[in-house]
């Protein structure tokens, strides 16, 4: 019997980009349903009775809640081929810290350069740039944050990037000439179909946040 997979997320979230990259990795067939974040559906809530957000995955009927554990569940259950993450247990520690620093940095960083006041813009945008510098350093010369081959932190960092255009529109600075390296690894990324398929239209995303600078009174 063929497992059942259905996700649940919105197309403007990083978060269920990541998903959608996981299992276009593993070559998983599933059902895709779109959200509304305003209006929630039975489904969602019912699927993620604590948080209430997307994405989530329900495979054959159970809910597996928050980006990061459902692509190590994805990679744990169908794990044979194209591992997410590494083998060895102090690599895979690793790969798990970064991960959650792009989350920790990388999401309120970037949050901040949008919902930031104009005296404090310049702030905003130089801890951004800070914190992507200590990816780049991270990075170093490899292809990809696992090595040679596309894994769990490239996977957890590139839906990002779509965000990224925004970022600079709203904060007034240019992000390539300050960390090259790391738009370079970006665009390899997205040289992947499994990633240049699913990435967010950056044109949506700037709607998007458009949309909510205006929710919260900015203009």
């Amino acid at each position: 019997m063929a497992d059942e997979v259905v996700l649940l997320g919105t197309y403007v979230s990083m978060f269920a980009v990541r998903v959608k990259i996981a299992l276009a990795e593993k070559g998983i067939q599933y059902e895709y349903k779109e959200e509304n974040l305003v209006n929630k559906s039975p489904l969602l809530l019912q699927m993620n009775p604590i948080h209430k957000k997307i994405p989530v995955l329900i495979h054959n009927g159970k809910p597996i809640c928050e980006s990061l554990i459902i692509v190590e569940y994805i990679d744990e259950v169908w794990n044979d081929k194209s591992p997410l993450l590494p083998s060895d247990p102090y690599k895979r520690a690793q790969a798990r810290f970064w991960a959650d620093y792009v989350d920790k940095k990388i999401y309120d960083g970037g949050k901040k350069i949008w919902t930031t006041k104009v005296e404090e813009q310049e702030a905003a945008n130089k801890e951004f740039i800070e914190c992507l510098k200590v990816l780049e350093g991270e990075l170093g010369d490899k292809p990809y944050f696992d090595g040679e081959s596309f894994g769990f932190v490239d996977l957890a960092l590139i839906p990002y990037y779509s965000w990224f255009p925004a970022y600079e529109k709203f904060g007034k600075f240019s992000i390539e000439p300050e960390c090259p390296k790391f738009v370079a690894w970006a665009n390899r990324c997205m040289q992947k179909e499994n990633v240049s398929k699913y990435l967010s239209d950056p044109d949506k995303i700037y709607d998007f946040v458009v949309m909510l600078r205006q929710r919260i009174g900015i203009a």
